[in-house]
């Protein structure tokens, strides 16, 4: 296998937290988008969408989305689970990551995208091309807001996202919350829990990759 990263992205750096969990090694490769590696021939090759993270199989064949990548990874590689051991838990690790990519990651990526001066024409990842809408960083930014106080509000009575096992949403999560201190949107001053379990997450070793 073969793991193709950018070191600066939100959306690999889940993966990399991931294969930490699991203790396993893959053989990485950097993509480097500030120089628009991404939309080279070599690198459309092996995901024609030109975004990462993506993972190349022996076989030569392409994963390309995140939460593919860890079903995968999770499927190889089955301990520790970061999806959940029953169907009640895999349930809601699943119901909680995609609240967090849908609520969060997305609201940041629209705060950013839709912002930076670097990004100009290029509102969304991928190949084609796509003006930037001053309304939609503004809009991203409350949205943000709004799924840091649902953090607060679910993690009030579990101590991770999806009950009392770390998953997959934690990790999704976490990313959100750096991500958004990267945009200057700060956890809401009353949020304890919140502030409890990303103290918690963020000092696993794991959240370092």
């Amino acid at each position: 296998m073969k793991f193709y990263d950018c070191q600066t992205a939100p959306s690999p750096r889940r993966v990399r937290i991931f294969i930490a969990e699991k203790g396993v090694e893959i053989d990485t490769v950097q993509v480097d988008l500030g120089q628009g590696e991404q939309f080279t021939d070599e690198y459309r090759a092996i995901n024609p969408d030109c975004v990462v993270p993506a993972l190349q199989l022996d076989d030569g064949s392409c994963i390309s989305e995140v939460v593919a990548i860890c079903q995968y990874l999770e499927d190889k590689y089955p301990e520790p689970s970061l999806f959940g051991v029953t169907a009640e838990q895999r349930a809601a690790s699943l119901m909680w990551n995609s609240k967090a990519e849908q609520q969060g990651m997305s609201a940041c990526a629209d705060a950013f995208r839709n912002h930076a001066k670097g990004l100009k024409g290029r509102a969304i990842p991928g190949p084609d091309s796509y003006e930037q809408i001053p309304e939609l960083a503004e809009r991203g930014r409350q949205r943000v807001a709004a799924f840091l106080e649902k953090l607060e509000h679910q993690l009030a009575g579990h101590e991770f996202l999806a009950g009392s096992h770390y998953s997959i949403a934690d990790i999704t999560a976490m990313i959100v919350v750096d991500f958004a201190k990267r945009l200057k949107i700060p956890m809401p001053d009353d949020a304890t829990n919140l502030q409890r379990w990303y103290d918690a997450v963020s000092s696993r070793p794991s959240a370092a990759a």
